[in-house]
């Protein structure tokens, strides 16, 4: 009999993140497999301590945003401790599929036996640091920046696993932390249930970009894109889904390009892929990505993907069938590969049928999330 998969997470149950949607797809994919799965979160320990500490750091972010970020890693990280302890204290034997590095070393604390083996997938760009600096909340280099790296290098070479989503990431770990080659690893890529392709949903608009309206996924670049496209004479529309702390200044630059007749902000929407049927293409020009979530479930529809080639996006663009690679410092560029493409219909149809293809030979969860299966058991 396989061992039940504890999947420990400081995120809520819910939400439209790249890391939920990743654990709820695993979920779907044991759970139709006939495999025992719980998910473990700060919020399974009691509410009436985890709410007053988390509502505190509203005011703490008053104070210090670094403090807030410090706040936001200590309670989740203790709560969740607090919640596993309750749960591996029979010593049953078990697989802990940890998200993050807090979440792992929360699951190496409360574990009691050895046979309670503890796995983290490795979902964040670079460093966790690296991600609270690039929302601008953490300073660069500075003391709990440092402070998170020294963390990771203690905590990731104590695993019994790590899951790399990308091999990009597999090879920027190593480099950072050389301990780590001595855990082991498996590349599986994120994935997906297959949603199957859009029915009875007509193309409104030509391109959609999701994601949260910050710096890192420079949406500023984008507008610039279909300014170019409107200068060009090929006039592209865009639909941006997502909220964020940009969002009054990507509209506000919109309307200074003379292109907000062209761009839609969408705003936050539940469900966000359900959307892409009703686009011709996805685009997606981020600065850094591990390995987005939103190119594969664009590619599950059968649409293709425009990308910056950073991170691990290079691997999900393969031999450029399903989406063509753009620029990240020329606008004008990037809009003639963009205007060429969408003005080619028979490239959009074969485009869209490589990507659906490649979804279903690499990304879908019958395929990937089997493989992470059988490494959590192995």
């Amino acid at each position: 009999m396989s061992q039940r998969i504890l999947i420990a997470t400081l995120m809520r149950p819910v939400g439209d993140t790249g890391v939920q949607t990743h654990f709820r797809a695993f979920m779907a994919y044991l759970h139709e497999t006939g495999r025992q799965c719980d998910l473990i979160t700060p919020y399974n320990a009691p509410l009436w301590q985890v709410y007053p500490v988390f509502g505190l750091r509203k005011l703490v972010n008053l104070f210090s945003r670094e403090l807030g970020v410090w706040w936001y890693r200590y309670w989740h990280a203790y709560f969740l401790q607090q919640a596993l302890k309750h749960r591996l204290q029979t010593g049953a034997a078990c697989v802990v599929y940890a998200q993050c590095p807090l979440s792992a070393q929360a699951a190496l604390r409360a574990r009691v036996s050895t046979n309670q083996r503890v796995v983290m997938v490795a979902h964040f760009n670079i460093s966790q640091a690296d991600e609270w600096a690039g929302k601008g909340l953490i300073q660069n280099g500075g003391r709990l920046y440092c402070a998170i790296q020294a963390f990771e290098a203690e905590v990731l070479p104590r695993l019994d696993g790590l899951v790399f989503v990308s091999d990009f990431m597999r090879r920027e770990l190593v480099g950072r932390i050389p301990a780590i080659t001595n855990v082991a690893a498996a590349v599986v890529p994120n994935f997906l249930s297959d949603p199957g392709l859009p029915e009875g949903q007509t193309a409104v608009a030509d391109l959609i970009n999701i994601g949260t309206l910050e710096a890192r996924k420079n949406q500023h670049y984008l507008l610039e894109i279909v300014a170019a496209l409107h200068e060009l004479g090929r006039p592209l529309t865009l639909t941006l889904v997502g909220d964020g702390p940009d969002r009054k200044v990507l509209e506000d630059k919109a309307r200074v390009l003379k292109i907000d007749g062209l761009v839609r902000f969408a705003g936050y929407v539940s469900n966000a892929a359900e959307q892409i049927g009703r686009h011709r293409a996805c685009i997606h020009v981020a600065t850094l990505e591990n390995l987005p979530i939103t190119l594969i479930e664009a590619m599950a529809r059968g649409r293709p993907v425009f990308a910056a080639p950073v991170g691990g996006v290079p691997e999900v663009l393969g031999d450029g069938a399903a989406g063509l690679a753009l620029p990240l410092d020329d606008a004008q560029a990037a809009a003639r590969i963009v205007a060429d493409a969408m003005s080619n219909p028979d490239w959009v149809a074969a485009a869209g049928r490589a990507a659906r293809e490649r979804f279903l030979k690499e990304y879908a969860s019958g395929v990937a999330a089997r493989r992470l299966v059988l490494f959590l058991e192995s």
